[in-house]
């Protein structure tokens, strides 16, 4: 599989994570914890279901303690620390604080073997940050109490979880990407536990909710973390990270479309900002090598 291929299937991950805030909105009330357990144990199974016609993939499951380590943390230990953040702290500035992780991918990625940062790189991620930023500073004034800081912290640590997994993902490139449903059904079986444990069950209360539920567990919380481990394993890790900035963006405006949001000039301004960091990113640095053999 080529660089260029692994990024392109990479990217499939940032469509697909674009859709979790409009299906989440349509799931009702269900608890995160709750949600998280129903989701991700529907994502394992993806990755189960495809051992049908490849019965060798559950040996991917026979992994070193750190391998499984990496996987937990970073599928459980983020969601688990994103949920509290935006129960200790007011969406938006969870949010912002959170989205520093495509940022970190990208300066985080200099440290690999073989990869070499450049300006481009750097600027197109605090393009895409930027336009972050202007997308969350839009939908009201940023609030900063001391009250929040807990939850501010947790997001933060989010960020620096998400791209640590990410990054290092590519340190253990030999570890094959069937190993991604091993993960998902560990965090699902961690996050039935948490919510037993901190919260009320709630279940669907029509078959369309139940539908986004099974959607997300397909595609968001499902197809999307198989992608994403190809793309940073095999990929331009670097632009997958600048290009992660559209996630938002493109968030916005299917919650605009399916009625759960309202078009504004901030929206209009942040997808400029993106797109823009992304060209940079992309057309700024290729003075690399082209697609290679992995």
């Amino acid at each position: 599989m080529t660089t260029r291929t692994a990024t392109f299937i990479g990217l499939i991950a940032i469509l697909l994570w674009s859709l979790l805030a409009m299906f989440t909105a349509a799931t009702g009330k269900i608890p995160p914890f709750q949600l998280a357990a129903m989701t991700f144990l529907i994502g394992g199974f993806v990755g189960v279901g495809s051992w049908i016609v490849r019965p060798g993939g559950i040996a991917a499951l026979r992994q070193k303690p750190i391998v499984w380590a990496l996987g937990l943390g970073g599928l459980f230990g983020y969601h688990a620390l994103y949920f509290a953040a935006l129960r200790l702290a007011p969406p938006a500035e969870a949010g912002l604080l959170n989205y520093l992780w495509p940022l970190l991918i990208v300066l985080f990625s200099s440290f690999l073997p073989g990869e070499r940062l450049k300006p481009a790189h750097i600027v197109g991620a605090l393009l895409g940050f930027a336009g972050v930023v202007i997308l969350i500073a839009g939908r009201g004034a940023l609030d900063a109490r001391a009250e929040y800081m807990p939850g501010y912290i947790c997001a933060f640590i989010a960020a620096f979880v998400w791209s640590a997994y990410s990054v290092l993902s590519r340190r253990f490139g030999q570890v094959p990407t069937d190993a991604v449903a091993g993960f998902c059904l560990a965090t699902a079986a961690l996050s039935l536990l948490c919510h037993l444990a901190f919260e009320t069950t709630v279940w669907p209360e029509n078959a369309l909710q139940w539908a986004c539920i099974v959607a997300l567990g397909l595609g968001p919380v499902g197809v999307a973390f198989y992608v994403w481990d190809i793309g940073m394993k095999r990929g331009d890790i670097r632009f997958l990270g600048v290009a992660s900035y559209a996630t938002p963006v493109l968030s916005t405006l299917l919650l605009v479309v399916s009625g759960f949001a309202e078009a504004t000039a901030t929206l209009a301004l942040s997808c400029a900002l993106i797109v823009t960091g992304a060209l940079v990113a992309t057309f700024g640095a290729r003075s690399r090598p082209a697609a290679k053999e992995v």
